[in-house]
């Protein structure tokens, strides 16, 4: 096998121009397998490891041998990690292309902007990656630190610049297993992209020239990789499935088509289905809906602002009990301004159809829910998927949302789910995580479940259960571990009833958000420094 790997080394490390771009690319589209729904974290030793040998072949002899300058061996090096990234981007987010044809009319033709576009964007962060890892680069198995440090700085890079792109860091190649997954307590999702990229790269050393130490280190990376599932077994193990008494949640995934909620007149029906699904099967059996305590609609799910309408208000009231309350999406139109705004919202209703409490997304979807650079953009004829005057604006902070009969709630619209530490900045801990969304952008594709899989991660890293209501799927009532209580599949109708996990004590990540991470960071950074000086 050490030879095999070790002709393979040689292979990735001579090869030259399109042949160089080709293996880059293409061992990126396969590490986007370690991504849900496949979730093989395996998959990402490819782009890994050959990542490792494409910095040594580029350190030697860039852009195929021809140049031995500083200058080429950065620009081949930079050129690499691109194509890299592109080739995982593009695998892990073609999907993105379906909300383009939901109103093919309008967006059918820039798909590619979505599609080629972004992907090749976000492969710079890759490049830089590369870069700054062949900054510090070293001879010996610990050169793995240095693309660790790399490519985990330039992925927690990814998700700030410009309000944060996070979907798909490296680190949810770990998300999918419920006990590795279990380390997002201490280090969050920036610290698993640290140890994913570490141990997907140790592989790349068995090929090195010194067998003895390449060994020693792999065998160490293999036994390090082994703790980190065992104490995730282990906490899972001690782990006691606790509810709470008095909460019992009904969820409406009502699989509304996305061009039904764009058309005014379809607002009576949608309302009067998930009235109806609400209400079940036993519609004249009051007593069959005693015990729900909370109803939960998703993201958005009406054309129109529930709140103009006090005949909406009226019918929602009329079907919940006396003690219960719907918690639902909604447009939500504020009109203290000269000029109207809308926001992306959820309604808190009690049963005489009163609006009690609101929340207003805080994170808007570039493109999507707003149009950045809007007066230049507006004169080329682009505007925002959703179709409200001006996009969606922003909220002004992030307050936790109060419920009769929960503790404070934490919610998240839609696209606010994969964001890591933004619930854990307030002083005031959540009882719960709330995700409402509507993935019926993207059909039968890969995207609902990358975007389940993220909202999963949070519920680990605070220690929280997670109730998520998705108009088309996957909505789930999901533990503070990170595991699916119940669930109801993609692209179907039905309703998902259950009780409210009991939260966990805050998790070290909830105290202190980003510092596992930052270790993590500074260790592989000494790790990698201190191999160029002694080893």
């Amino acid at each position: 096998m050490r030879s095999s790997f070790q002709n393979l080394s040689f292979a990735v490390m001579l090869s030259s121009s399109w042949r160089r771009f080709l293996i880059a690319f293409s061992a990126g589209a396969v590490g986007a397998l370690a991504l849900a729904p496949v979730g093989f974290y395996p998959a990402l030793i490819v782009p890994m490891s050959l990542a490792v040998w494409l910095i040594d072949g580029g350190r030697r002899a860039p852009m195929g041998g021809k140049s031995s300058s500083i200058i080429g061996s950065s620009w081949s090096i930079l050129l690499d990690g691109w194509f890299m990234g592109f080739g995982y981007f593009l695998a892990g987010l073609w999907w993105l292309g379906a909300a383009f044809f939901v109103e093919a009319d309008k967006f059918g033709l820039l798909s590619p902007l979505a599609v080629i576009g972004l992907p090749a964007f976000l492969g710079t962060f890759f490049a830089l990656g590369f870069f700054v890892a062949q900054s510090i680069w070293s001879q010996g198995p610990l050169r793995v630190a240095a693309l660790a440090f790399g490519l985990g700085l330039s992925e927690w890079l990814r998700s700030v610049v410009l309000t944060g792109f996070p979907w798909n860091n490296l680190g949810m190649s770990l998300a999918s297993d419920v006990f590795f997954s279990q380390s997002a307590s201490i280090v969050g999702l920036h610290g698993l992209t640290v140890i994913a990229i570490f141990v997907a790269a140790a592989p790349s050393t068995i090929a090195d020239p010194d067998s003895r130490k390449s060994s020693r280190f792999f065998a160490a990376v293999i036994c390090f990789f082994a703790a980190m599932g065992s104490f995730g077994y282990l906490r899972l193990a001690s782990s006691e499935q606790r509810y709470e008494s008095d909460v019992f949640f009904r969820i409406v995934q009502s699989n509304t088509s996305q061009g039904a909620k764009f058309r005014p007149e379809a607002m009576n029906a949608i309302l009067e289905k998930h009235i109806r699904m609400s209400i079940g099967d036993k519609v004249n059996d009051v007593a069959s809906l005693e015990r729900i305590s909370h109803f939960i609609w998703p993201e958005s799910p009406f054309p129109l602002p529930l709140a103009s309408n006090p005949d909406h208000l009226s019918a929602i009231g009329r079907f919940l009990p006396p003690n219960a309350n719907l918690i639902t999406g909604a447009i939500r139109m504020d009109l203290s301004n000269p000029v109207p705004r809308f926001y992306n919202s959820i309604h808190v209703v009690t049963a005489p159809g009163h609006i009690i409490a609101n929340y207003d997304k805080a994170h808007l979807v570039p493109f999507g829910e707003y149009l950045p650079l809007a007066a230049l953009l507006d004169r080329l004829g682009l505007r925002q998927f959703v179709n409200v005057p001006g996009g969606f604006s922003v909220a002004e902070n992030r307050a936790l949302l109060r419920i009769p009969g929960l503790a404070p709630v934490a919610a998240l619209i839609c696209y606010e789910a994969i964001f890591p530490g933004v619930i854990s900045a307030g002083s005031e801990r959540p009882g719960l995580l709330l995700n409402v969304t509507n993935d019926a952008w993207f059909g039968m594709t890969p995207g609902p479940h990358q975007h389940l899989s993220q909202a999963r991660l949070r519920a680990v890293e605070e220690g929280l259960p997670l109730i998520r209501a998705a108009n088309s799927g996957i909505s789930a009532i999901i533990d503070p571990y990170g595991r699916i209580v119940s669930s109801l599949p993609l692209g179907t109708e039905g309703v998902l009833d259950g009780p409210l996990p009991a939260p966990l004590t805050p998790t070290f990540f909830a105290r202190s958000p980003w510092l596992g991470a930052l270790l993590l960071l500074l260790a592989v950074l000494v790790l990698a420094i201190a191999s160029r000086r002694w080893l």
